[in-house]
């Protein structure tokens, strides 16, 4: 089953029995459904119907109660959801915080991809999503990014960090074997095997033989090699990124949280030396701040304008809105909320409109261009089918003293329209291999029509990228794109108040583990004691025992800084170029200050 089914028609409370159901929960009658309606506002437009987590169940590990019935509606421009635990009382949590977006996305959802071997050997009918996490027949992405976590050692100590080795706790090190496997094992899906792998941790930079694992990546036949770092490493050893050029990484994924000492605490002395040594060693560079709403939201347009200063490295910013995961008291959590529209408006402000909200397009969008590539090469192509919820993202041109999103100078939809249009040709026609260098004549011809010559920046001949990204049909595809703009991403993962099950069955972002499942990133991460921590306990060694097989302390691992006062005034002076807010401002929580309040009396209402 690959589904891909109506979650912005809006119906009033009265009408809910017309409200759309998810597919993928069962038995959900009208008795279920009503019950929900009592935490709504009278005022709601309900959207869909569906699962969520209990946040109490999940930290509590009541595992087999976690799941429970939730609604989502629309609301004051925003989009919320509501649940209800019989444990745990209720939960209202801010979903997106703009509704317009919200439904610009939602028209391009992508019903995705069927597994063909799944990891876990029970029908549809037997699945318990997420307890049957695997991946399951139900799944409907493949692996279009492949995590494999090559230690649980870190040299920070990051409070909103996923995870870590806490002093004490057992160190998880897969051998070189175990990350064959899990290699060979997302390389093996079908019909589409995984073809781009990130390693992570921990912080990976701390195992000496990441090369060698590298490299086996490469061998395995992986076409992109991605690490994701802090950069401390790289920062401090200038050999250490050419070691892993050589290996075959393709880039880094590099945490980076603003443009100051107080948003950036993790690597803001670091940052600048990395990035150096990484041109040097000619490996570009992904910018991942995590963006925390009161914290250092008032700095994401420093960070585009610092990433377009240093495009000689920077390839992309890509954004990525906290994570709640675990429990924390009611008000800082909504003040701590943002979501991808919350980062965006504060882009657009941040910018003086430069880049704005029309400009950015959800990552199930590339629809049309995989379908195209699949009618001209008729066999399964790399889709990037998540949910629409889950990502957006937009390109951004240097011109002169300015940047220029694509969407003000190329008609996206209509380029979309039109290949769509292109693609049914293909399908559609008796004659193949006749139709097929036709059509690619016609999208060759008419690609220009798109282009608005005047508006697009000098010196871009964008009809022969585009011409590249659209017949590549992989990642050397997209390189002419990244190696003339700053891609700008946004990507949100769930915790236990956002969760929703459409969203987990369409996640194509995985982790393998060594006991041979391939895992949504949400469920392994919000879900940890039932899949990643468990299963990392299974696989690691008393921290003890660690320093007596290596003959070392893990206490070495932690980074301490040595600075002169002169170097830690030039990396200031550097960051100071790309800064609009060198004081902090206080913005509107993503909720709304009278949304929070007026929370706060519906719920006491309601006890």
């Amino acid at each position: 089953m690959v589904t891909a089914y109506p979650q912005a028609i809006e119906k009033t409370i009265d009408k809910f029995t017309e409200v759309s159901v998810s597919p993928y929960v069962k038995n959900y009658d009208v008795n279920r459904r009503q019950l929900l309606l009592r935490l709504l506002p009278k005022d709601a437009k309900l959207l869909k119907f569906h699962q969520s987590l209990c946040p109490g169940c999940v930290d509590e590990e009541k595992f087999d109660n976690m799941k429970i019935d939730a609604v989502t509606y629309a609301r004051h421009g925003k989009v919320w959801v509501a649940k209800e635990c019989s444990q745990h009382g209720i939960f209202r949590e801010l979903s997106w915080s703009d509704y317009e977006m919200y439904r610009k996305a939602e028209k391009f959802q992508d019903p995705g991809i069927k597994i063909l071997n799944p990891n876990i050997d029970k029908s549809q009918f037997e699945i318990d999503c997420p307890s049957d996490c695997g991946l399951c027949v139900e799944h409907e992405s493949h692996t279009g990014l492949g995590n494999i976590v090559v230690t649980n050692r870190c040299d920070l100590t990051c409070w909103y960090c996923f995870f870590y080795a806490k002093e004490g706790e057992p160190i998880y090190e897969p051998t070189m074997d175990q990350i064959r496997f899990m290699l060979k094992r997302m390389r093996d899906e079908k019909p589409v095997g995984a073809n781009s792998v990130q390693f992570t941790g921990g912080e990976p930079t701390i195992r000496e033989d990441l090369p060698d694992i590298i490299r086996a990546a490469k061998e395995i036949g992986y076409g992109h090699v991605q690490l994701n770092t802090n950069g401390i490493n790289l920062a401090r050893d200038p050999n250490l990124a050419m070691k892993l050029h050589e290996a075959g990484v393709s880039n880094l994924y590099m945490s980076f949280d603003g443009l100051s000492p107080q948003t950036n605490p993790k690597n803001y002395w670091e940052a600048q030396t990395a990035l150096e040594n990484c041109y040097k060693a000619n490996i570009s560079v992904v910018l991942v701040p995590t963006v925390i709403g009161s914290v250092n939201d008032h700095e994401l347009g420093d960070i585009i304008r610092f990433g377009m200063g240093n495009n000689h490295v920077v390839r992309s910013t890509n954004f990525q809105p906290v994570s709640l995961v675990g429990r924390m008291p009611d008000i800082l959590r909504k003040r701590q909320r943002i979501t991808i529209p919350g980062a965006i408006k504060r882009i657009e402000e941040q910018t003086d409109g430069q880049i704005g909200r029309e400009d950015f397009f959800p990552v199930p969008c590339a629809k049309q261009i995989t379908d195209f590539i699949e009618a001209i090469k008729e066999e399964p192509q790399y889709r990037l089918s998540i949910h629409f919820q889950c990502g957006m993202a937009t390109y951004a041109f240097k011109n002169g003293q300015n940047m220029v999103p694509i969407t003000r100078f190329f008609d996206i939809e209509g380029f979309f329209e039109y290949l769509g249009e292109l693609t049914k040709e293909l399908r559609t026609s008796n004659h193949k291999r006749i139709k097929t260098p036709i059509v690619m004549a016609k999208l060759a011809l008419n690609m220009k029509k798109f282009v608005d010559e005047e508006r697009k920046p000098k010196n871009l001949n964008f009809v022969k990228v585009m011409r590249g990204a659209v017949q590549g049909g992989n990642y050397h595809g997209l390189a002419d794109f990244h190696n003339n703009s700053l891609f700008i991403g946004m990507m949100h993962f769930q915790d236990p108040y956002n969760w929703d099950i459409d969203r987990i069955h369409k996640c194509d972002i995985h982790y393998a583990t060594p006991d041979g499942r391939i895992l949504p990133f949400c469920t392994f991460n919000v879900i940890p004691e039932l899949y990643r921590d468990r299963i990392q306990r299974k696989f690691s060694i008393p921290a003890s025992e660690w320093e007596k097989r290596s003959g070392k302390k893990l206490s070495d691992d932690k980074h301490h800084r040595k600075l002169t006062a002169e170097e830690m005034r030039a990396i200031k002076a550097n960051y100071d170029k790309y800064r609009r807010t060198l004081v902090k401002t206080e913005l509107e929580p993503d909720w709304g200050n009278d949304e929070i309040e007026e929370d706060e009396v519906m719920k006491q209402k309601l006890a």
